[in-house]
């Protein structure tokens, strides 16, 4: 008979409605496209959603090659089939909670290790894949490639796997990222475009490894449309709201003393059970970083400017050291 998986995670994003939600880290500007984006995936609706022709143009407009998938969630079991069963799995302490999730359910033995980039790289063996997220999740602390130069370095000594996940770097003000033949990097467009819903990201690095065991239509109809738009819009849209999104950030590390490199902080706040309840009752909602293994800290993204106002007196009424 059929067990279930003994290890679950718990994500972002509000569960109940009328709460001003921070605890999903989203671009809070919309695309002006988005209703003729729905109206088109209802007129390609009736039939199956083939897409190899958008994922070549993709290709051409960030000049990688590049797999479709339905964001990094389907990446990562579909790294599960190709790279994990029976391997070591090195992942740091307090990051994204799926990687283990995902290692667990393949088999992998997993590793914790050190969020700081050199001291992780001494846990890499020979065969072994090591997730890293950047910026990470739940602190926004971004490596630029020379911090990362010791894990690529044993990566590439030991002919590991380094799965680079940068679902967050178009938050980052000048990202950049490293290369190497040893190195999938996933992306999604489900946080800068901040819709969640439609299940739209891209690996680079493996094609046709990824190609050949990715579910077949796994974006649908609307995420078609999507990417339609994405490619016509050629990212216009994250220019025009990044600096937006980079203004606000700003102002919410001078008024909370906290510091990011992406569209997201944490908050070392004391019990972050009772403050998150706290600010649900003023209609707010932050995430608890518990299941990060930092049960004293919460984390919450950047919004729209009065919406960020709103934050900043609750967190300002409850007071520090809650």
């Amino acid at each position: 008979m059929l067990e279930p998986v003994k290890f679950s995670t718990y994500h972002g994003g509000a569960r109940e409605e009328g709460l001003l939600d921070f605890s999903a880290s989203l671009n809070p500007y919309p695309p002006e496209w988005l209703d003729e984006m729905f109206e088109r995936s209802k007129e390609i609706s009736d039939r199956y959603p083939y897409y190899e022709r958008l994922e070549e143009e993709l290709r051409e407009l960030i000049d990688q090659p590049v797999t479709v998938t339905a964001g990094i969630t389907e990446a990562l079991y579909l790294l599960g089939i190709l790279a994990l069963r029976g391997r070591k799995v090195v992942i740091p302490r307090h990051t994204y909670g799926e990687y283990e999730r995902v290692a667990r359910i393949f088999g992998a033995k997993v590793i914790k290790g050190s969020n700081d980039p050199e001291r992780l790289a001494e846990l890499v063996e020979g065969n072994s894949v090591v997730f890293f997220c950047n910026p990470n999740n739940p602190d926004g602390s971004f490596h630029r490639v020379r911090e990362l130069r010791p894990l690529l370095d044993a990566v590439e000594d030991k002919k590991a796997l380094l799965v680079l996940d940068e679902a967050f770097i178009d938050f980052v003000e000048k990202p950049e990222s490293p290369e190497g033949e040893s190195i999938v990097k996933l992306r999604t467009f489900t946080k800068s475009y901040g819709l969640p819903g439609i299940r739209v990201g891209y690996v680079i690095g493996f094609k046709e490894a990824f190609r050949s065991v990715r579910m077949p239509w796994s974006i649908g109809s609307t995420g078609v449309a999507f990417l339609e738009f994405v490619i016509e819009d050629g990212f216009e849209h994250l220019r025009k709201t990044m600096p937006l999104i980079w203004r606000e950030k700003k102002r919410l590390e001078k008024a909370l003393k906290v510091k990011s490199d992406a569209n997201f902080f944490i908050k070392r706040i004391g019990n972050a059970k009772e403050f998150v309840e706290a600010l649900k009752r003023r209609g707010i909602l932050v995430r608890d970083c518990e299941s990060f293994g930092l049960p004293e800290y919460v984390r919450f993204s950047v919004r729209k400017p009065e919406e960020n106002e709103r934050l900043i007196e609750a967190f300002r009424e409850l007071g520090e050291g809650f």
